[in-house]
């Protein structure tokens, strides 16, 4: 379907919802837009799911639309059950994904957007066992916080939540062991920032290894690494910064998103 078909099947929900949630929703269907823009979909799999400010509830995607398909008005708004509270169009959510995002919003209300990728780096770089190296300024700023968390098969059963959480621990970024990643971000904008750098770091990390192995690559000290780290912790947001522009490029390229 061309967008405009879109926008004919999803009318606007902006005059239904909060000016805080629509703020929301715009902001994750940009999310979406932007995960498709850098090549890191998956036809209609995967997610990205929001916090709707203010309740215990959170958005999902139509389990139909692609990625560059998503407006603000189609996203689904879903209760920790899994039940879908408002869903005007003919897909419904895709299982997967709810059993993913409500573990992260059901353990914590510190994260507003979970966010979960199947791309090719991601997948390759979870396949390895030595993991995500670090061997870049990028892949430090993921140093002692980056979390892994087992493959147990398509996350259909709940009781998988609880696992996949104590993985998690009090890291924002996991590596989905021969799957993909997972990010948590206080906002759409951090979410996508960290699995945009995340998968900047798998895909020179791949290069790195190609071109020479693991035993030709430089390590830096484990000090120097941990204070990395600590600089990307304690600089100023590249995430909030960044996101301005992200949507500048969005309106230019097809502002159907804000729908």
């Amino acid at each position: 379907m061309a967008n405009a078909e879109i926008v004919e099947l999803y009318p606007s929900v902006e005059n239904q919802v909060s000016p805080e949630e629509w703020e929301m929703r715009v902001n994750l269907a940009a999310c979406y837009r932007l995960v498709d823009l850098y090549d890191m979909s998956d036809m209609t799999r995967t997610h990205i799911s929001a916090r709707v400010p203010g309740e215990d509830t959170f958005l999902l995607n139509p389990y139909g639309l692609m990625f560059n398909e998503i407006t603000a008005s189609s996203l689904i708004k879903v209760d920790q059950d899994g039940n879908e509270l408002d869903n005007n169009g003919p897909y419904k959510i895709n299982p997967a994904g709810f059993t993913i995002h409500s573990a992260v919003h059901g353990a914590s209300h510190e994260y507003a957007c979970v966010l979960h990728t199947h791309s090719e780096a991601g997948m390759a770089v979870s396949a390895m066992k030595c993991g995500l190296l670090p061997i870049s300024q990028h892949a430090m700023r993921f140093y002692n916080r980056l979390s892994y968390h087992d493959y147990e098969g398509i996350a259909l059963d709940l009781d998988e939540r609880e696992r996949l959480i104590a993985d998690l621990g009090d890291n924002q970024s996991m590596i989905l062991r021969n799957h993909g990643f997972l990010t948590a971000g206080r906002t759409c904008a951090e979410a996508f920032s960290l699995v945009f750098y995340l998968e900047k770091c798998a895909r020179s990390q791949i290069q790195a290894m190609a071109a020479g192995g693991p035993d030709a690559l430089v390590y830096p000290s484990p000090e120097v690494c941990e204070h990395t780290a600590k600089q990307f912790e304690t600089s100023t947001s590249v995430a909030e910064r960044d996101w301005p522009g992200h949507l500048r490029r969005l309106d230019a390229l097809d502002p159907s998103y804000r729908t």
